[in-house]
């Protein structure tokens, strides 16, 4: 493989195509917009000059990198050429239903199409192609450069070859790829999910403060970030919707989003991206308690 199309220009996007371009690939990122497009290669290279800063890697490998990247509005002619696609787009079903017809009708015949869902269901997606066996989740970890894993998730009906192709891609990125078969929130966030939400019920219920919450879990089980700094993180949004999915597939109360969490949200509350989350990142992504919203 030697092409990859990334669809999506946001956060996971950007990161993906930063992650295969570094790798030597030529990757065509793609995006409706362009404003989009130029915030997502900037990123990168701000990414990169940070690498360089630690001596991680060279100025020559940063500029290589970028060399890699094209940056394209035009689906069509951006997949046109690809032997992978990776979708990154808005985690919104019928979106991605939408894209991966039009990306079944204008790649190549023999290109493996992936997505980066997080959460929507692989074979429900690949319904929307006329090649099933060559739709694969490929469900990377934000930031992406940095984080090892990527959740390679079989369809109904993903072949073997397409699936061993991707472990070995993914392997080549320098990353960690573990199969899992086609459930809602697969592993990642079947797990993970009804953990920040129960972190979101115990705040709802007054047992403790955001802080409180967070630094039981860190300094008592461990973890490198609290459970609802990590929501802020991933957006409160995406969290919603991941749960949304869920309970969708699965019938279970277990699953239901915690009304905060829907009130959040409502109010335009989504984490670091939107500036306050359970935490404030007016001034910066340092996270500093909102303890009146709480209280």
């Amino acid at each position: 493989m030697k092409h990859i199309a990334v669809i999506g220009a946001g956060t996971m996007g950007n990161g993906i195509a930063h992650t295969f371009a570094q790798k030597g690939f030529k990757v065509n990122l793609i995006d409706i917009s362009e404003a989009a497009l130029e915030k997502g290669v900037n990123t990168i290279a701000k990414n990169l000059d940070r690498m360089v800063a630690k001596e991680k890697i060279t100025a020559a490998d940063k500029e290589a990198t970028l060399h890699n990247i094209s940056k394209i509005t035009d689906l069509a002619k951006g997949v046109s050429n690809a032997d992978l696609v990776v979708e990154a787009a808005t985690e919104n079903i019928d979106l991605k239903l939408k894209i991966f017809k039009q990306l079944d009708e204008s790649s190549p015949k023999n290109a493996i199409l992936a997505t980066n869902t997080s959460s929507i269901s692989i074979t429900k997606i690949a319904a929307a192609t006329e090649r099933p066996e060559a739709v694969i989740g490929m469900h990377f970890m934000n930031p992406v450069p940095i984080m090892k894993l990527v959740e390679v998730i079989r369809g109904y009906n993903t072949s073997d070859d397409v699936t061993n192709t991707v472990m070995e891609l993914s392997k080549q990125l320098g990353k960690t790829p573990t199969e899992v078969n086609d459930y809602p929130g697969f592993v990642a966030n079947r797990i993970l999910m009804p953990m920040i939400n129960e972190a979101i019920e115990t705040l709802y219920n007054g047992v403790a403060g955001v802080v409180e919450i967070d630094t039981v879990m860190k300094l008592g089980m461990a973890h490198p970030m609290g459970p609802l700094q990590l929501a802020d993180f991933i957006g409160l949004d995406v969290c919603l919707s991941i749960l949304h999915v869920m309970y969708d597939g699965f019938k279970n109360p277990k699953y239901a989003p915690c009304p905060l969490l829907v009130n959040m949200v409502q109010a335009g509350k989504f984490g670091v991206k939107s500036g306050e989350g359970f935490y404030d990142y007016a001034n910066s992504r340092k996270a500093e308690v909102v303890s009146a919203q709480f209280s």
